[in-house]
């Protein structure tokens, strides 16, 4: 059997091949099996349409204490959610499922005790990388034991393997680890970037053996790759070390790159037609726009910096919620400004699209959503959940998922609100 990605998926039916799928991959109508979506893109299935107007009372169906701390995303497949999370004080990594109906906790399986790194940035976390599943199998990277290891672990909870993707022992930037793994065909691809060495890794799915290696510059950057059709061929897309690039992601061999964004960011890149653009904030800011096409052509860039958080591209226009708090829509195409607001900050969430309409979110805790609109700032509702927002929130079965933290007289604890109508 072979395991596709949804953008896999997508080329094998518009060029006619036929191919038995398991009945367990995830339906892209209805869940959200990975970082940024079933199309990679951070933008629900057009079937979604979630609540625009909640707060911890209003449209909550219902909200569950998570066990730990971490800022990776949920993760929503057939009847669980799945949440990397990680107890400093036990010093365990592992993975937590919920009920998908009820919010109740199912399981918790410890993937690695002990061993963590002596610190991390005071803006990440231990288990900030998202799960990926293929609908059978659960994918998880950590950092632990000065390596970047990924795991499989069935969705009842079973770890199946666990394999090191390769060293990672900061020298300098000692701020941890925070890139989600990339389910592509039968392989989950990771990536480990710092001063120490840098690679870009392929497992097997199936038993975790390697299928290829890919150095990359030895320099800290926190990226998630991501794959897209793009310019008529499939790619991986990365940025950081003062380039874009672009690989095959069925071999690992360089397509192209170019010059643009900066030495380091968190941000994962998005597209729009023949067009990618990347962000970054180290040690200066920008945004740039390449031609997907293998020609290296800096379409247009501007100083602003989105580091910790990933834009959104649609329909010919880019979106941001930038660190300095201010919202933009740019035209695709050439760069230029449709309008500009200031929606606060600081932020570290992604934007996430659904129904017509835009979720961000503020790093308190403040959630802004507004409308698909390049014309003009069209703003719909301003709420908060919690008093700590990091994660991205996924969408699903028409609700939105948070993972927020509340702080209080008795400490800090997480919590995951399913957000819809009721």
């Amino acid at each position: 059997m072979k395991l596709c990605s949804f953008a896999s998926l997508v080329v094998f039916w518009n060029i006619g091949i036929t191919q038995t799928l398991s009945a367990t991959l995830p339906d892209p109508k209805n869940d959200w099996a990975w970082w940024r979506g079933p199309n990679f893109n951070g933008v629900a299935a057009e079937n979604q349409s979630p609540p625009t107007q909640f707060d911890e009372q209003k449209n909550v169906v219902w909200r569950t204490a998570v066990p730990g701390r971490g800022h990776a995303s949920p993760v929503v497949v057939g009847d669980q959610i799945f949440l990397a999370t990680a107890d400093e004080q036990s010093e365990m990594q592992g993975v937590v499922c919920f009920n998908r109906t009820t919010g109740q906790q199912e399981w918790i399986t410890p993937v690695h005790q002990g061993n963590l790194p002596a610190g991390v940035h005071k803006k990440n976390t231990h288990a900030s990388g998202t799960v990926a599943c293929n609908g059978k199998h659960l994918y998880v990277v950590f950092y632990n034991e000065d390596q970047i290891k990924v795991s499989c672990l069935t969705v009842g909870g079973e770890l199946v393997w666990s394999e090191s993707a390769g060293p990672f022992d900061p020298e300098k930037y000692k701020f941890g680890y925070g890139s989600s793994p990339l389910l592509y065909d039968e392989s989950v691809i990771v990536i480990g970037e710092a001063d120490s060495g840098s690679f870009l890794v392929a497992f097997s799915q199936l038993d975790g053996s390697k299928l290829w290696t890919t150095q990359r510059v030895a320099h800290a950057s926190y990226s998630s790759p991501i794959v897209g059709n793009i310019a008529g061929k499939e790619q991986l897309l990365l940025s950081g070390h003062s380039e874009v690039i672009s690989y095959d992601p069925k071999s690992g061999e360089e397509f192209w790159s170019a010059p643009g964004a900066t030495m380091a960011t968190c941000g994962t890149m998005v597209w729009d037609g023949d067009l990618v653009f990347a962000s970054g904030g180290f040690p200066n800011s920008e945004t740039v726009a390449v031609k997907a096409d293998g020609s290296g052509t800096v379409v247009w860039k501007n100083k602003q910096k989105c580091y910790e958080q990933s834009m959104l591209a649609y329909d010919g226009y880019l979106y941001a919620h930038t660190d300095a708090g201010v919202g933009f829509c740019w035209r695709c195409s050439d760069g230029k400004e449709m309008w500009k607001t200031r929606l606060g900050g600081p932020v570290s969430s992604s934007i996430t699209m659904a129904g017509g309409h835009l979720y961000t979110a503020t790093e308190s805790g403040e959630i802004i959503v507004y409308k698909l609109n390049p014309e003009k700032y069209e703003e719909v509702a301003r709420t908060s959940l919690g008093t700590e927002l990091f994660a991205t929130p996924t969408v699903a079965g028409n609700r939105i998922f948070y993972r927020v933290a509340e702080n209080g007289p008795e400490g800090r604890q997480e919590y995951l609100y399913c957000i819809g109508e009721n």
